[in-house]
């Protein structure tokens, strides 16, 4: 298949230290590829790899040395700019009730399709990073993933961890049938309970700017700011070729609050968050 992408994003976090690594294939028409990027709060790496090294099964993605799964990830990488080596062991999963694509998932040509396989897990281990060792010991981590051709050209993705839950929220411009609409999608875990926000359950944008957006659905009310960008460049997906440089914060400063039925369920400002905001106006 040409002009295609695959990939899973998966973050580990502690008190002081922020690791996200993105296993991923893609194919042109002329080329196919693997990759593996890291990113932390200080740098970002990428490291290319020929396409006949990746390998994926349902629950774990190969890629040489490395691996990455539901168990947890094993990292194996050296070359002149990055050598890392080290395991993490992930605890139980917290998944979905049902895939945060929605009906979205039965619509053809999509560019890019969503997935969540956990809002938040514990990590236990440690990684060496061109001699830094990042320990993670009843840390938390996150895991999504992506498909399709496309990233979206504007979009905003933030996730966060925090005291009672976990929250990850996407707001895209979604190209289809030749016409455009925003398209939303996030999820709030809180306290146990699970709540989604989605175009396809209402949800609105009411505002986005300034790095800042608000969601609206029924009584629900979502807030995220992003107040201060740590921000490292990542490669990203456009008809199949990594070739788009995007900027995540893997750990950054960021506001959010929820609310419903006018009634704040929480409201926080946090040093942790990792945001992407790759609107332009």
């Amino acid at each position: 298949m040409h002009d295609f992408f695959y990939g899973w994003y998966l973050k580990c976090q502690s008190d002081t230290q922020t690791l996200a690594v993105i296993p991923a294939v893609h194919s042109t028409k002329n080329e196919s590829t693997c990759s593996i990027q890291v990113i932390t709060q200080e740098d970002a790496w990428t490291v290319t790899f020929q396409a006949d090294l990746f390998r994926r099964t349902r629950k774990n993605i190969f890629i040489g040395g490395s691996r990455f799964g539901e168990k947890g990830i094993r990292l194996a990488i050296r070359t002149p700019q990055l050598t890392i080596r080290g395991k993490l062991d992930f605890g139980r999963l917290s998944p979905l009730k049902y895939p945060i694509m929605g009906p979205f998932a039965l619509v053809p040509f999509m560019e890019c399709r969503h997935s969540v396989w956990s809002m938040q897990h514990s990590v236990m281990g440690s990684v060496r990073i061109n001699g830094k060792e990042y320990m993670f010991q009843n840390a938390l981590g996150y895991w999504e993933g992506d498909q399709g051709r496309s990233f979206p050209k504007e979009y905003l993705w933030t996730q966060c961890f925090f005291r009672g839950g976990s929250l990850m929220l996407s707001v895209a411009d979604i190209p289809m049938a030749g016409v455009h609409f925003t398209g939303i999608i996030g999820v709030i875990l809180w306290r146990g309970k699970e709540y989604r926000i989605a175009t396809y359950l209402g949800a609105k944008v009411v505002r986005i700017q300034n790095k800042r957006v608000r969601i609206v659905q029924g009584d629900l009310e979502l807030d995220a700011h992003l107040l201060e960008a740590f921000a490292r460049p990542l490669k990203a997906p456009a008809n199949g070729s990594m070739v788009r440089t995007i900027h995540e914060s893997a750990s950054c400063r960021a506001f959010y609050r929820f609310r419903k039925k006018g009634c704040t369920l929480f409201a926080f400002e946090t040093n942790r968050a990792s945001f992407e905001f790759e609107y332009f106006s």
